[in-house]
Order: structure tokens, then C-alpha cells, then sequence
């Protein structure tokens, strides 16, 4: 019965340290601590020398009748440490006072530091949960990545080029090595299973704006699709799948987009084969931030009305509505406000509707 008890105490702890949200934080190495400790604790003691001795006059010696710097020095150490011989004593009304109101205070503080370590650990989880708490009524419209493998890796990254800060991304993968690593990158991370609503509400998923779903195996990806898609039906779901044939599956379940990772790689390695050079260039188009961006944005004031030859950008597709044109499709001749341009567009420039909104504020 005890080693029972035992087991299912052992599992309750596993299962709760699995499901909770790991927050990037800053690792101090324990000699760097001790250090910092002691020079706290130096500081504080040669602060309270330094009162003594400009009040040395309203302090007794049972001894010479005289406080010396070595004296002020002894009575500190002595009352810091709570030892407290009695042979030197405030004896003005003044030294009193400074004695209740200012060395009290800073007597305490040098054994808080002195005992920093125990308190540390004693405080470390609620200041842990206050910063959790402070983190979960701060988040919105953040970015849930599900997988902290090369796909997961990969697509923040690129998400980061374009500009989304790292406290906006979160973290969720089974293991825990993934999720340090994340921590480390600075993002927070969640360990446990995508597949969990728990886990997924942990993450905050209800309230995100968007979740890439970048697991090891297709399964895995549906399962999490589904979860997510019932916690928040308004949420942008971006999936990856291994095989194709999974990919109608998991836009049943719920997918804005589907990613086949062995087939795009198998057909950039085909194009590779084929045609070195528009390969190089592909390349380049799908990797944010160098060079030039495939990027997709609305059509600016100016551009409205026009033909899509007549934008400043390379245009690739016109979407509208639910419909994708190329770019020299007939219905697509005149740029409407509503649509919106898929574009090729050099990274170092700035894009039209940037401009346009600086021309607006100016």
C-alpha cells in the first residue's frame, strides 16, 4: 500500500511538472551567487561602520571610554551578527535612534543575505507563479508553436524576420530537452503533449492568434488540429504533415494551411536536380528577412485601380475573396482596395503600404 501511495504521488508530480508553463529566465552560475551575496553583505556592513562612526560620540565603551574606527567596526560585526556583547552601546538619544530605525532594518537585510540561499529556494515558486500569473493576463494574440523540432525552429525563426517579438511565441513540446532548449532562445514553453486540451489551455491557446503544428508524426498533427481548432474556433491553424495524403485530412479537421514537408523537399530537391540556379532562387524566396521575401499584403490606395504590372513590387498572385489569380489572369487586370497581392519583394526596401503610412502620418 505505501509504495502504491508512493507511485501515484510520484506520477502526480510528473504529470504536473509535464503540464507547466516553463518561462524563459536568467541562469546564474552558483559561485557568480555567492559572490553577489557577499558583496551585498560587505556593502551593508560598511554602510552601518560608516553610521557608527559619524555618531561615535553617543556611543559607550566599557572599555576606554573612547570609540576608535577598529571599535566601530567590532560593534558592527558584533550587532549584524546578532551577537551582541553589550561592552559597546548607543548611549545618546541620537545613536538609539539611528540603532532602531536605520541599523535594526539593515541587521536584518544582512542576515536575509546571508541566508539568501534558503530563502531563494523557499520563494523561488512563488515568485515563480507570480510571474506566470503576471505572463497569462499579459498575453494575446500570441503565436503557439507546437514541435520544437527543425520545421518548429524554422518557422519561428521566419516568423521572427518579419518582425514578431519572442515573449508573443509559446512553446510546446513532450520533451523536456525541447523545451530548455526554447527557454534558452528566450520563448516560453510549455511540456506535455499538443494533443491535450489541457496542455493546449496551458499555452493559452483560447486566446492566440495563430498555432503552427510542426510534431514528428501526421497522427500527432490531426489530434492537435482538432484540439485546437474546438478551444478556439477563431484561431489560424498552419499544419505540417509528412506524407500527402494526409493533408486532406487535416484540413477536414480544422487546418487554414497544410505544409507536406517530405514532398516540398523532395520537389526542391527534384528542381535542385533540374535547374541549380531557380532552386538558389527558391531558396531565397522562402527564407525571411535576406535578399527577396515571397510575402503576401494588401493593395495600397495607390495601387488601386491599376494593373498589377503597374505595382512597384514583382506581383505573383491577386487574391480575392476566396480565389487565387495569377497575375495575368483577366480578372485580375485591375487591382481592387479589398484584394490583396502575393509579391516579391526585396528585403532591404521598404514595402509600399509602409510607405503609404508614412506618407499618411506626414
Amino acid at each position: 500500500m505505501t509504495r502504491q501511495r508512493a507511485s501515484r504521488a510520484e506520477d502526480d508530480d510528473e504529470a504536473e511538472r509535464r503540464g507547466s508553463v516553463l518561462l524563459p529566465r536568467l541562469d546564474i552560475s552558483p559561485l557568480r551567487q555567492v559572490v553577489r551575496r557577499l558583496l551585498a553583505a560587505l556593502a551593508v556592513l560598511w554602510v552601518t561602520v560608516l553610521l557608527v562612526w559619524l555618531d561615535r560620540e553617543g556611543y559607550v565603551d566599557d572599555v576606554d571610554d573612547h570609540v576608535s574606527f577598529l571599535d566601530c567596526v567590532y560593534y558592527t560585526t558584533v550587532t549584524l551578527s546578532t551577537t551582541g556583547y553589550g561592552d559597546i552601546a548607543p548611549g545618546s538619544d541620537s545613536a538609539r535612534l539611528v540603532n532602531a530605525l536605520v541599523i535594526t532594518p539593515l541587521r536584518v537585510l544582512f542576515l536575509i543575505i546571508l541566508i539568501g540561499t534558503t530563502l531563494e529556494a523557499l520563494t523561488d515558486r512563488t515568485r515563480q507563479q507570480w510571474r506566470l500569473n503576471r505572463w497569462r493576463s499579459a498575453l494575446r494574440d500570441h503565436t503557439v508553436v507546437v514541435g520544437f523540432g527543425t520545421k518548429g525552429r524554422s518557422a519561428i525563426q521566419t516568423l521572427l524576420s518579419t518582425g514578431l517579438t519572442r515573449d508573443r511565441v509559446v512553446v510546446i513540446d513532450p520533451h523536456p530537452q525541447a523545451v530548455k532548449a526554447a527557454n534558452a532562445e528566450g520563448f516560453a514553453g510549455v511540456e506535455g503533449d499538443g494533443t491535450r486540451s489541457q496542455v493546449l489551455v496551458r499555452a493559452e491557446v483560447q486566446r492566440a492568434k495563430q498555432i503552427v503544428i510542426a510534431p514528428q508524426r501526421d497522427d500527432t498533427s490531426v489530434l492537435v488540429t482538432l484540439t485546437a481548432r474546438q478551444l478556439n474556433p477563431r484561431i489560424r491553424i498552419v499544419a505540417a504533415v509528412r506524407e500527402e495524403e494526409n493533408a486532406p485530412l487535416l484540413r477536414q479537421s480544422g487546418a487554414d494551411q497544410v505544409i507536406t514537408s517530405a514532398s516540398a523537399a523532395g520537389r526542391l530537391l527534384g528542381l535542385a536536380m533540374l535547374s541549380p540556379n531557380a532552386s538558389s532562387v527558391i531558396e531565397d524566396l522562402i527564407q525571411q528577412g535576406s535578399g527577396l521575401d515571397l510575402k503576401e499584403r494588401p493593395v495600397t490606395k495607390a495601387e488601386a485601380g491599376r494593373s498589377p504590372r503597374e505595382c512597384a513590387d514583382l506581383v505573383v498572385s491577386v487574391v480575392r475573396g476566396h480565389r487565387i489569380l495569377p497575375f495575368d489572369d483577366p480578372e485580375a487586370a485591375t487591382l481592387q482596395l479589398t484584394d490583396r497581392l502575393v509579391v516579391i519583394h526585396h528585403a532591404s526596401r521598404p514595402s509600399p503600404e509602409t510607405e503609404e503610412r508614412r506618407g499618411e502620418f506626414r
